[in-house]
């Protein structure tokens, strides 16, 4: 818990108080500033409750980070047994897939480059 939401319902409910006071005694200027500190103590309570939220907000980003990233290696040696089991299964298969892959690279790689058009003449 934040000390801003500690002091923050301090002040409002040391303003609620103060406010209760100026109704009794009849005093405008007592309740006034019951009714400001009130409000102050309310906006630092909730001010306090936003860090709690962000600060509850990044802890959990933070450890699914870490998790992520502690299980990055198992995910990776997964896919790479995966995919060997299924080159292993089916051979053909592997091979005409990555020559296809080859095939679309070479001619991506080998286009002729783009000209630029032709200035146009202005009268």
């Amino acid at each position: 818990m934040d000390t801003d939401r500690i002091v923050g319902s301090a002040k409002e409910y040391a303003g609620r108080a103060e406010g209760a006071i100026g109704d009794m005694a009849g005093d405008a200027k007592t309740q006034a500033s019951g009714k400001a500190r009130e409000a102050a103590g309310t906006v630092q309570n909730l001010y306090g409750q936003a860090k709690d939220a962000v600060r509850d907000a990044a802890d959990t980003a933070t450890s699914y980070a870490k998790d992520a990233y502690e299980n990055s290696g198992d995910t990776f040696r997964d896919g790479t047994q995966a995919l060997s089991k299924k080159v292993q299964d089916n051979p053909l298969g592997a091979l005409m897939v990555a020559g296809g892959i080859g095939f679309a690279l070479a001619l991506l790689m080998s286009r002729p480059a783009r000209r630029p058009p032709p200035p146009r003449w202005r009268y």
